[in-house]
């Protein structure tokens, strides 16, 4: 929803009705996440995209028929279905979508939504997308509170604890309940989708390597910092992509600055007196990725330094070092790309050949695409 949500507050405030098409699980190679979504505006635009054009026809059509009327309907597409040709899912995969109708009558507490979106405030939705409850009714839920009903208590109750759960991990799927919440029944399918603050990306080292960095970083949605100890260097206009820029020691910012499971870090010093400390540190906090740049030389010498503080195997096997995957790169833009394609390899378990000499699906499925 992320991506219609002005769309939508903006058709909310005057009064206008706006169609919904929501991703809510897929299957094998389905070519968008769990939570993307396309708007039909109530003049006919659409905005936002569910397949990659793959069904974005049929479900334009499904969202006009829900805007005039027809009640929310949970739609699959895919393989398995006998139409699935007809509408383009050439891909191999399975989707399922969501349809409904959104206006100041079925989601009044959107706005709230969106205001929380925009501040980068932890917030998530339920949805119930099938079953006998309310289908279509929305709650939205805050660390601290919770707007609307998914229409009993006992129901919102244990979707809400649930989808808090969820938040923390940034985790977005369905979950299934009986109608008064009951946990081990099917009754219910809800969609619950967390609007997490954008994960970190720490870079370290203040040079023209860090440039590019932050650029590719920012462009996949990482809250990117650049921290420095040298004021000359660690400045706004050298880094004017970034999020924030710190002058600081690197160690002495990484201890006081939060680090979740999400957060990657680069470093790109290369200079002992401030990598390992800041490695030393940096092992121990729950980072996905802890790269650093430097020659195998750098590494070696960087590796027996670390062993002399006590540093063990374990966490010296978290380290990528050199850095980023072998795509021949050169310029501090190509080593960019280099680096931001090892941490999305990472994160979603890619092995970093060519898609040509692989086999399987070339998407893999999101950690939390069904969770029961």
């Amino acid at each position: 929803m992320h991506e219609v949500m002005h769309e939508l507050v903006s058709a909310v405030r005057d009064g206008r009705r706006t169609g919904l098409v929501t991703v809510v699980s897929t299957f094998e190679s389905a070519p968008r996440p769990p939570g993307a979504s396309m708007a039909v505006t109530h003049d006919g635009e659409a905005v936002g995209s569910v397949s990659g054009g793959c069904i974005e026809g049929a479900v334009y059509e499904l969202a006009q028929e829900v805007m005039d009327g027809r009640p929310p309907v949970l739609q699959r597409y895919g393989v398995s279905d006998d139409d699935a040709f007809a509408v383009g899912l050439t891909c191999g995969g399975i989707i399922d979508v969501f349809v409904e109708a959104i206006d100041a009558t079925t989601f009044p507490s959107l706005p709230d939504l969106a205001s929380s979106v925009d501040s980068s405030d932890p917030v998530a939705t339920a949805t119930i997308v099938a079953g006998p409850g309310p289908v279509g009714a929305h709650s939205v839920i805050w660390p601290d509170r919770v707007a609307g009903t998914l229409g009993g208590q006992r129901l919102d109750d244990a979707v809400t604890d649930d989808a808090r759960g969820m938040l923390d991990q940034g985790m977005t799927g369905i979950r299934r309940y009986g109608a008064d919440g009951e946990r081990r029944l099917d009754d219910l399918q809800v969609f619950v989708q967390s609007f997490a603050p954008r994960p970190r990306m720490l870079v370290f080292g203040a040079i023209d390597f860090a440039a590019a960095l932050v650029r590719i970083g920012r462009f996949l949605g990482y809250h990117v910092t650049v921290c420095d100890a040298r004021p000359v260097f660690a400045t706004p206009r050298r880094f004017p992509d970034a999020d924030e820029v710190i002058v600081k020691w690197p160690h002495d910012y990484l201890a006081s600055t939060p680090v979740d499971a999400r957060t990657v870090i680069c470093v790109l010093t290369h200079d002992p007196k401030f990598d390992v400390p800041l490695l030393e540190a940096a092992v121990r906090t729950p980072a996905a990725y802890i790269g650093v740049m430097g020659s195998r030389r750098t590494h070696d010498d960087r590796v027996a330094r670390l062993r002399s503080r006590g540093i063990g195997d374990d966490d010296l096997a978290r380290l990528s070092s050199p850095l980023g995957l072998d795509i021949g790169a050169r310029t501090p833009e190509e080593t960019a790309v280099s680096i931001a394609a090892e941490i999305v390899a990472a994160r979603w378990g890619g092995s970093g050949r060519r898609l040509r000499d692989t086999t399987g699906p070339i998407h893999r499925e999101p950690l939390a695409a069904d969770v029961r």
